[in-house]
């Protein structure tokens, strides 16, 4: 079963203020056998509000579109990509907003997740100290040293370890039956939903957007990834590739370890809890959502039979107990 996505143009909810909409600028929706069901969503990294779930009885309207047209002015619908209460394994999309639910759905190794948290805090920790000698001006960007070299090669194992982690928990076995390679880790560009974040630097000197991503591709899946292609010389051929280990190619390795964090465990871990981790990351860095695919987003199944009226409603359906256990599917290729 599929839901539907849309913009919201009004709110027409009986006994309710009437511009929802303003603040909650998306919908989601679909039906049950006996009812309709609808969810806000926001802007902010296109939350999903399960707190304003609105459902309704079927009775009084020819179809959902109907429906949604009605209550919400729904425009420029379209149809969602995964079934109603499915997710992917390991990979967070908006409507995983509580703790307990993301965990329980995303099958969550809270230890792994530590390890992990540990590794990139002392990532970034390393680079606010060569911050104190280096300033990432244009000049200062392209800099280069034993340091930074030792810092680049850190930076994008803890790259490879993610993906490595993601594709062994999708139980994806490598192309030559070995090890995997960037032709493995490619497989992943169009899966994981990695351009969906930006990373932005809190410094005076750079304040650049960072997508560490955007230009990976399947077809050269070492050198498009410029920063990985870097570390990938100067490891392998230090004396001639030395110059490659710059700052700048830092900067955008450790974006990358962060945007793979979100992507695993949610930005919003990163954003809203106040842990050590937390604290170091949101000193130094900003994480942005943009230009989203909102069809691509996880829509809760609720269990309508619980609910006993057909009278237009809203309530939180997490709350109530209404949200059915997530179906985990693993990412195909």
């Amino acid at each position: 079963m599929k839901a539907i996505c849309y913009k919201n143009t009004k709110t027409n909810l009986p006994g309710w203020v009437d511009n929802v909409h303003v603040e909650q600028k998306y919908g989601y929706a679909y039906e049950t056998p006996t009812h309709y069901v609808h969810f806000y969503g926001k802007e902010s990294f296109y939350i999903i509000s399960v707190g304003l779930t609105v459902t309704e009885g079927k009775a009084k309207y020819k179809s959902l579109e109907d429906w949604v047209k009605y209550r919400f002015g729904a425009d420029e619908i379209q149809v969602m990509t995964r079934d109603v209460g499915h997710v992917l394994e390991g990979i967070w999309r908006p409507s995983l907003y509580y703790w307990y639910d993301t965990c329980n759905a995303l099958r969550i190794n809270e230890s792994e997740q530590v390890s992990q948290e540990q590794s990139i805090r002392l990532l970034v920790q390393k680079l606010d100290e060569l911050l104190i000698y280096i300033e990432p001006s244009i000049e200062g960007l392209e800099c280069y040293s034993y340091k930074t070299r030792e810092l680049l090669i850190l930076s994008c194992t803890e790259v490879e370890n993610q993906w490595r982690s993601i594709l062994v928990h999708n139980k994806i076995t490598p192309i030559n039956g070995k090890d995997y390679t960037t032709k493995d880790y490619a497989k992943l560009i169009n899966k994981i939903f990695l351009t969906d974040f930006s990373i932005r630097l809190r410094n005076n000197s750079f304040r650049t957007k960072i997508t560490p991503f955007l230009l990976w591709n399947v077809s050269n899946p070492t050198k498009s990834l410029v920063w990985y292609d870097a570390y990938n010389k100067t490891k392998h051929d230090r004396y001639n590739s030395f110059s490659d280990a710059k700052l700048k190619f830092i900067i955008e390795a450790i974006a990358a370890n962060i945007v793979l964090y979100a992507i695993r465990y949610s930005p919003l871990s990163l954003i809203n809890n106040s842990t050590v981790f937390s604290a170091t990351i949101n000193q130094m860095f900003t994480i942005e959502m943009e230009n989203v695919d909102i069809k691509s987003f996880y829509i809760p199944e609720l269990d309508t039979s619980k609910i006993m009226t057909d009278d237009c409603i809203v309530f939180d359906s997490y709350r109530d107990k209404l949200n059915k256990e997530w179906k985990v599917d693993n990412i195909l290729f």
